[in-house]
């Protein structure tokens, strides 16, 4: 028996694809009493857990000279969107390395995309004048 047999899942359509050293803003739904509001938490991505139950992915930022890290399940209804601004160079899937280093040293280079421009077809017919 099979757990994904028993619970249908759909996956949220506004997470992008995401890997460690991006770094992302995440918009979560906060419910109090009867008011609803959307809360950005922007970071680094650590931690990318992907499992039967849809994974989450940990992002972690610091906050007035704290680290502050925060979890959140791919499949969750609570997770309005997660914006991707910049794809981070690591080679590493757990960046943990992060919890001991701060200020400067705690940056991530950037990952170079390089985008395939669209190379114009090659004339079919000679043209006659």
């Amino acid at each position: 028996m099979d757990l994904s047999s028993l619970i249908e899942t759909k996956a949220n359509p506004d997470i992008p694809h995401l890997s460690p050293g991006d770094t992302v803003i995440v918009s979560t739904k906060i419910v109090e009493g009867e008011k609803e509001r959307i809360q950005l938490f922007q970071g680094i991505v650590i931690k990318i857990s992907r499992a039967a139950d849809g994974g989450n992915f940990t992002v972690r930022r610091i906050a007035h000279g704290i680290g502050v890290e925060r979890t959140f399940p791919m499949l969750s209804p609570l997770v309005a969107k997660v914006e991707v601004i910049r794809h981070g160079k690591v080679r590493r899937a757990r960046l943990y390395y992060l919890r001991g280093l701060s200020g400067k040293a705690a940056r991530i280079k950037e990952k170079r995309v390089v985008k395939k421009s669209k190379a114009e077809p090659a004339p079919t017919e000679p043209q006659e004048s």
